[in-house]
């Protein structure tokens, strides 16, 4: 069985973001847009000092968001941005939420996120049939697709994912709520280090 560290305390979740950032490699990459999304959340509540530093850390200056960059980038970008923000959102978990709701924000203004939105028609069952598509438009690794649990619930798995649970928590809510859900309930857990698994329910 895994045992994760992220909701214990901000050194834990530190650690396991480094060694989720050991598992990539050169070929696992993520759009830019999901960079600039990450830093218009740090530059709002740590303005440009917070941003200079969490650019510097990870080694991006000029973002074109529909290039791809090395997720290990990012990781370490995310990591630094969580410790400098943490205070102000509840720790580590609340700055990944906030940067998964971001990431979706982002990739829905998309040419990609348009699409999906187009294709889904308002529905929340065809948006998470449709994600897992989505996600290989906007990063180049992992696998992920919903088992249905009922009318309005499914257990989204997600496999070889390099974010933690509580930014993808961010990311699907949001996800759902662009299409119209209510009362949106996401509850994740990490199976494995790199694996995740989330308890989708709506009306």
């Amino acid at each position: 069985m895994y045992v994760g560290t992220e909701a214990s305390s901000g050194g834990g979740a530190a650690w396991e973001l480094e060694q989720r950032r050991l598992s990539a490699t050169d070929e696992d990459q993520a759009r830019g847009m999901f960079f600039q999304g990450s830093l218009h959340v740090i530059a709002y509540l740590g303005g440009d000092g917070a941003v200079a530093r969490c650019k510097g850390v990870a080694g991006v200056w000029e973002i074109n968001p529909f290039h791809l960059y090395s997720v290990s980038r990012y990781l370490r970008m995310v990591s630094t941005a969580a410790r400098l923000l943490g205070p102000q959102l509840n720790g580590f978990e609340g700055v990944l939420g906030r940067m998964g709701s971001q990431a979706t924000n982002d990739f829905l203004a998309s040419l990609f996120g348009r699409q999906l939105l187009a294709e889904a028609a308002g529905s929340p069952r065809m948006l998470l049939d449709s994600l897992g598509d989505a996600y290989r438009m906007a990063v180049s690794y992992g696998e992920r697709y919903p088992l249905w649990t009922g009318e309005r619930s499914a257990r989204f798995i997600m496999r070889r994912d390099f974010m933690p649970a509580a930014y993808h928590e961010g990311v699907l809510r949001g996800a759902l709520e662009a299409v119209g859900a209510r009362d949106v309930r996401v509850s994740g857990r990490q199976v494995a280090l790199l694996d995740s698994e989330y308890e989708l329910s709506w009306r």
